[in-house]
């Protein structure tokens, strides 16, 4: 039994995540943001029994001193907590600097004085912009086309600097496109799921065009667990992903006939972003995770948008379909 840490655990991918941990009999703490409600975000969509189980602790990433008791003592360590909305981070880029960077800078320093294991770092597909070839692998240059993108080029970096230069063993996990329930309507998926299942005559999406590859959940989670076990990982970055691609406009069609509602499509200016800061086109390479981790995707996508449907259907109402959620 391994002691865990896992921040950003009450988001969507660290919720699954910390559930499977708890199932597989580790030992977790999961670290959230603080709420004067003590509202556990996610987790608290989590059977009793595996709540019950956990140690959860809120604090802010951005503080190094908490941080540094968050890490104290525990074997691995899972850093997913990040801020993550690419439209957000046109409004409050040094918001996402301070989270995701300067967070990142005070998860390494905690875990090279804690003698930590190992660090799962989360990455994103983001990082790569619009693909100048495809399927993506892990030597595709990296493009910062928006605030968001160039921190998480900046975090994941700033890991890498502390294994090349401290020995700190880390794993850069770089997922594409995740989806499944509990995710917000800040993704693509729920946003138009729940639009679709509303009492809303339209479905409003910004571009049809940007084709992603979507990977389910429990597919993502697996390959983090895996990059805890496999010492072939250490020091690498890996991309988790299908290797199939989807376009926006495809995938309304798609989740149509999957809930069997049809509705009229109109695309929203306000969801569209800046023509350079579109990523238009990510497909992953996940050569190096089927060789190194021994993982591949379990999930179709179908599969994958059933169980979603499924969840968003019997949490209608913490969906504000009426709105573009950034």
């Amino acid at each position: 039994m391994e002691k865990v840490l896992v921040t950003g655990a009450g988001g969507f991918i660290g919720s699954h995540l910390v559930e499977e941990l708890v199932k597989k009999g580790n030992s977790v703490r999961a670290f959230i943001k603080y709420n004067s409600r003590n509202y556990w975000g996610n987790l608290e969509l989590l059977d009793k029994e595996i709540r019950d189980n956990l140690e959860v602790i809120s604090g802010d990433i951005t503080d190094p001193f908490y941080i540094d008791k968050a890490v104290k003592g525990v074997d691995t360590v899972f850093h997913l907590a990040a801020l993550i909305a690419i439209p957000y981070s046109y409004h409050a880029p040094e918001n996402f600097v301070r989270v995701n960077v300067n967070g990142t800078l005070n998860i390494l320093q905690a875990c090279l004085r804690h003698d930590v294991k190992r660090l799962i770092h989360t990455s994103t597909s983001e990082v790569y912009g619009t693909a100048l070839y495809v399927p993506i692998d892990e030597k595709h240059p990296l493009q910062a086309q928006s605030p968001y993108s160039a921190t998480k080029i900046s975090a994941d970096k700033i890991v890498e600097s502390f294994y090349l230069t401290y020995n700190l063993p880390t794993v850069i996990i770089r997922p594409f496109n995740t989806f499944g329930p509990r995710q917000s309507a800040r993704a693509v998926i729920p946003t138009i799921i729940s639009q679709a299942l509303s009492k809303t005559p339209v479905i409003r999406i910004g571009s049809s065009d940007p084709i992603r590859d979507f990977t389910f959940v429990k597919d993502t989670i697996g390959g983090f667990i895996k990059g805890t076990v496999s010492n072939d990982a250490v020091g690498k970055v890996i991309n988790l992903g299908t290797g199939s691609g989807i376009s926006i406009g495809d995938l309304v069609s798609l989740i149509m006939k999957c809930t069997n509602i049809t509705k009229e499509i109109k695309v929203d200016e306000e969801r569209i972003r800046p023509s350079n800061s579109e990523v238009m086109k990510l497909i992953c390479d996940n050569s190096m995770a089927k060789k190194i981790l021994k993982w591949e995707p379990e999930y179709t996508l179908e599969k994958g948008l059933e169980e979603t449907i499924g969840f968003i259907k019997e949490h209608l109402s913490q969906y504000k379909t009426n709105l573009y959620n950034i």
